[in-house]
């Protein structure tokens, strides 16, 4: 599997979910952990976890092996980890207060939307 097509499926997932300010970022040479970050958001505990869940379907749907997803009980900052892409589904409170994007500032960002 291409990892441009796992980015667009979890990106295509969370939009389905209104994800909002979707980011993905590229960690390619800045870590070892992954290829890509991609970013989001929800305005609820339930919308957090729909998202996340959204996502984990689609990258089962994908025949991938996932791991438990961190977080999803709480739904404050759900952590999907897809090998290449790790996903960071956070409540927005959360999403302000770890400033992901500030911490990653030297990762390019990627324009990217779900027709892509």
């Amino acid at each position: 599997m291409k990892t441009q097509d796992l980015l667009k499926a979890v990106v295509d997932s969370a939009e389905d979910k209104k994800a909002q300010d979707i980011v993905v970022l590229d960690i390619r040479g800045l870590s070892v952990v992954a290829d890509y970050f991609v970013i989001c958001h929800g305005n609820s505990e339930t919308q957090v976890q729909a998202i996340a869940e959204a996502v984990r379907e689609k990258a089962e749907e994908m025949g991938l092996n996932l791991k438990p997803l961190e977080g999803f009980e709480q739904a404050r900052w759900v952590l999907i980890d897809l090998g290449d892409v790790i996903v960071h589904v956070f409540h927005r409170e959360e999403r302000e207060f770890y400033n992901l994007e500030k911490i990653w500032a030297d990762a390019p960002r990627l324009a990217w939307s779900a027709e892509r």
